[in-house]
């Protein structure tokens, strides 16, 4: 089976990675995409993540900007870097090897003679490049399990979630185009919580990574405990629960739209659940183990505070 990650490389997709790669899953690759940040700050991110933790599947750029409007980044939340923390930052590191994610996704799914399964994590831009460029291709994805969408609101704006409103073309391409959409949206990953009490643990690991680990941790918290919260959703890593623990979650078959126009409407997410009204064209998480994603997620990130 091959297992593919699409990113924009903040700590929640750090989290996601490590979510995988603690299943015993083995990545073929990953691809960066703005978002969280610009893309030159995801590349510095995914550079210097590889690095801390030792990564060694290949790393590729992908898209820059959304397929129209503006760029739209996350950076008035998590800060230029896109990663708030409590006090350790990922270590500066050496540009990564020019590779571009467009040409490597084309070579991934090629080669395929196996399942070929992608948990996209942010902007669907890099999806959306290949549909158009090369269907065939496309057509080979067996799997697209994405972290975006809003049932019922979004954060970004009153009706979109971020990963949505970034480039609602770009999943509208993907939807046009039949790929096999799992949508793990807003509502369904606001039932996984990470709290302050869960740091300290993960503090005392004694790894190597502990340190940095805990103060990434601490800082994605403070991000809902600022706001009042006594706790932090946790987004990309509840999708990577899905992705590699199918039974900890439960989909529903749907027809999804997006919507591309309207000062307040842009990026909403629209869930028709009703057969009689829609041909059903995605599927989105209904529901969620909480407590063995949550426990899931902090195994993940313990054992490799262990390290």
């Amino acid at each position: 089976m091959g297992i593919w990650i699409d990113t924009d490389m903040g700590f929640d997709d750090i989290a996601a990675v490590l979510v995988v790669l603690h299943a015993n899953e083995t990545l073929d690759g990953v691809s960066l995409v703005f978002g969280n940040t610009p893309l030159e700050q995801v590349k510095r991110n995914a550079a210097s993540a590889a690095m801390a933790f030792g990564w060694t599947f290949p790393i590729h750029e992908g898209r820059a900007l959304p397929v129209l409007g503006k760029l739209e980044t996350a950076e008035r939340i998590l800060g230029e870097t896109g990663m708030p923390t409590a006090g350790l930052t990922l270590p500066a590191a050496s540009a990564l090897p020019v590779s571009d994610a467009f040409a490597a996704l084309c070579r991934w799914l090629e080669e395929a003679n196996e399942p070929r399964r992608i948990l996209a994590l942010g902007p669907l831009t890099n999806l959306a490049a290949l549909c158009l460029a090369r269907p065939d291709l496309a057509a080979k994805i067996t799997d697209l399990t994405w972290m975006g969408g809003g049932v019922t609101s979004g954060n970004h704006t009153a009706s979109a979630e971020f990963n949505a409103f970034a480039d609602p073309e770009a999943l509208a391409i993907v939807l046009a185009h039949e790929l096999p959409l799992r949508m793990v949206d807003l509502d369904l990953c606001r039932k996984v919580f990470a709290y302050p009490d869960d740091i300290a643990p993960i503090r005392a690991a004694g790894g190597v990574n502990a340190a940095l680990i805990a103060d990434l941790l601490s800082g994605y918290v403070s991000i809902g405990t600022s706001r009042g919260r006594p706790c932090m959703a946790i987004y990309d890593p509840t999708a990577a629960v899905a992705f590699v623990n199918p039974g900890a979650v439960s989909f529903r078959k749907a027809r999804i739209d997006t919507e591309l126009a309207g000062t307040l409407t842009r990026g909403r997410t629209v869930v028709e659940v009703r057969e009689s009204h829609a041909a059903f064209n995605a599927e989105y998480a209904t529901d969620v183990h909480a407590e063995t994603a949550r426990a899931q997620i902090l195994g993940a990130l313990m054992k490799e505070a262990a390290k």
